[in-house]
């Protein structure tokens, strides 16, 4: 299919979380998520273990459950500090982008389901109960791969998004997806779609000075 003539910065500054601007109507054929998956799986993996798992859910049945999943954990969330609807409070630089950012949460939480594909990236094991160097690892393992899939979408004409409130629900969503719980670990819920226009802004973002730090905190 005919990709994006995005460059390299583009490419990386243009990759947003993509809500309100996710075409419900049209299918997403599996040829391309395919073809990303098939490039994703180029990233690093700790150890060369390889031990990612994509589940695939178009079935409408199977993701209207998945939604209200995560809208309940959805709920739970909205009034806790660090929710999105929280963070950045009396922020000027921020606080208006991020007005625009809980109006965009909001709509994907009602309309998760109307989403064409929802991608389920898993790995192989259970972390929760292992210590930090372990849960680096495993976690180190697929969120780059993830992301490899993000871009590719990107350049797809794909939008995508990174989720994780249906994780409260975990175990309920395995039994949903027939995903061994007690092997297999979910580690998001990322809908795709194609994006309603394909240009996309870089993202506001505080001066990197404002973060770094040299030999020390």
């Amino acid at each position: 299919m005919t990709q994006l003539e995005l460059t390299n910065e583009e490419l990386l500054t243009t990759t947003r979380a993509v809500r309100k601007r996710l075409d419900f109507d049209r299918p997403v054929e599996l040829d391309v998520v395919k073809e990303c998956l098939q490039l994703a799986l180029q990233a690093p993996t700790g150890s060369n273990s390889q031990r990612w798992q994509f589940v695939l859910v178009r079935d409408d049945d199977k993701k209207l459950a998945l939604a209200e999943l995560y809208r309940r954990s959805f709920e739970k969330y909205r009034p806790q500090p660090y929710s999105v609807h929280n963070v950045h409070r009396g922020d000027a630089q921020l606080g208006e982008v991020q007005k625009r950012v809980v109006d965009s949460v909001e709509y994907l939480a009602q309309h998760m389901e109307r989403v064409p594909l929802l991608v389920i990236p898993c790995m192989e094991g259970r972390v929760e109960n292992s210590g930090t160097a372990a849960q680096a690892g495993s976690y180190g393992s697929i969120l780059p791969t993830t992301w490899s899939f993000m871009l590719a979408a990107r350049t797809r004409g794909l939008g995508t998004c990174w989720t994780t409130l249906h994780l409260s629900y975990e175990k309920e969503a395995a039994e949903v997806l027939g995903i061994p719980y007690e092997r297999v670990t979910q580690v998001a819920m990322i809908p795709v779609a194609y994006t309603l226009g394909t240009d996309f802004k870089p993202g506001v973002r505080r001066d990197v000075e404002a973060r770094l730090h040299m030999d020390g905190w």
